[in-house]
């Protein structure tokens, strides 16, 4: 004789169950409370669901697991899921399930690679769902543990060093693409993280004293792989304040400096929070010895006439004072640089006098004394505004000398 199904349920709107009532309320606490206050002339009821952790596949697991008399045989691809699913459901049994999942995630030292990662791609579909799982922060942790178990940060570490560990078995060769010197194979794996479990992973490998090189490495990584396929704008602008913010947390030599200045050229453009451009100015400025000429060659801001942002570049190079005014080396690289900005702005008919003396005296006595073509960037300067005043006056000439001639043919001048 069949079951009796006489209980429909709306799962998200992605599909319809028709189930026994009687099996899963003996289970969902969240459904035998709703039974037990409804009063109905009716033995056929419907149920809906619109936030069902993981849509229908999640509630097909539930379904698994009170037909089969609750058990159910877990592996990698759903356990996250059927522990949020029965969280939602208010699973009566729900300790006795969740002893289960305890005793099996201990084995998760036998996991392959591929297995971690779809159990990640699995927390991130459910990291935003209500009642969402206890487990999933646990996996987090282990799964950046078992990073830096491998020794991630290290481009020695061999395959044989991690064969010969008492977790060889989950990192084998056939479960591991081509472990090698390298230390960041992994990087494109983790590509299809969303910002929130990115941000997650990297505040977790920073608490596990993961080598902050290699964090940069794949903060930079993500951003590239992840920023040009970003829209709208303020997916983009979300990304690059992530970024900022992780970056600000790391040792500022471990940073790579073409990195750094990249990711300053695109944030310059987008409109980041106030706090997020103060960090990436002290960033920049803390690094601006290793700068371009073509990194500070700033456009102004829009609706501004001048060419260049002069402001920003004195905002980065005050950045810069604080920490090495007496770094004689570092300093006479910035001097060289200020002098070629000097230069290339001295061109422009809009920049201010006062603008262009706070440039010219911004650096330490003590550099400039030592430094001679700031003088020359100062007298192109200045021979460019006698050219201007020159061009003036010769306009103002020839505009009296038209008056006269037509007052000498007796027209009226207004």
């Amino acid at each position: 004789m069949g079951i009796c199904c006489d209980l429909e349920v709306d799962v998200n709107g992605e599909e319809i169950f028709f189930v026994n009532k009687r099996i899963l309320a003996s289970f969902s606490g969240r459904l035998s409370e709703l039974f037990g206050k409804l009063v109905s002339t009716t033995s056929h009821l419907k149920v809906i669901f619109h936030d069902f952790p993981g849509g229908a596949k999640g509630f097909e697991l539930i379904l698994r697991f009170c037909y089969n008399n609750g058990k159910i045989n877990f592996t990698p691809c759903n356990i996250i899921l059927l522990e949020s699913a029965a969280n939602f459901m208010e699973m009566k049994r729900l300790p006795d399930l969740t002893e289960q999942m305890e005793k099996y995630f201990e084995g998760i030292h036998r996991w392959t690679w591929p297995e971690l990662v779809l159990c990640l791609k699995q927390c991130q579909d459910l990291s935003a769902a209500p009642n969402s799982s206890t487990i999933l922060e646990k996996f987090l942790n282990i799964f950046v543990a078992k990073l830096a178990f491998l020794n991630i940060a290290s481009p020695c570490t061999s395959s044989s060093a991690i064969s010969s560990s008492q977790f060889s078995s989950d990192f084998s060769s056939d479960s591991v693409k081509s472990y090698s010197s390298q230390a960041t194979w992994w990087f494109e794996d983790l590509a299809f993280l969303n910002i929130n479990l990115f941000e997650k992973i990297a505040h977790a490998m920073l608490s596990k004293k993961f080598d902050h090189s290699t964090i940069c490495s794949f903060i930079f990584y993500y951003q590239k792989s992840r920023f040009l396929r970003a829209s709208p704008a303020t997916k983009k602008v979300k990304i690059i304040e992530a970024v900022i913010n992780l970056l600000s947390l790391l040792d500022t030599s471990s940073i790579s400096s073409r990195g750094l200045f990249y990711l300053f050229s695109l944030a310059v453009f987008l409109k980041i929070s106030k706090s997020c451009k103060m960090k990436l100015e002290a960033l920049v400025g803390s690094k601006l010895d290793e700068a371009t000429i073509d990194d500070l060659l700033v456009p102004s801001p829009r609706g501004k006439k001048y060419m260049f942002d002069v402001n920003l570049i004195l905002r980065l190079l005050k950045s810069f004072l604080v920490e090495n005014r007496f770094s004689t080396r570092r300093l006479n690289k910035v001097v060289c640089l200020m002098e070629l900005y000097i230069a290339e702005v001295s061109a422009d008919p809009y920049l201010k006098a006062s603008k262009f003396t706070e440039l010219a005296t911004s650096l330490p006595d003590l550099a400039r004394g030592s430094q001679g073509r700031i003088y020359l960037a100062i007298d192109m300067y200045l021979k460019r505004e006698t050219e201007i005043l020159d061009q003036m006056c010769n306009i103002e000439r020839k505009v009296e000398e038209m008056k006269a001639n037509l007052k000498n043919q007796d027209i009226e001048i207004a």
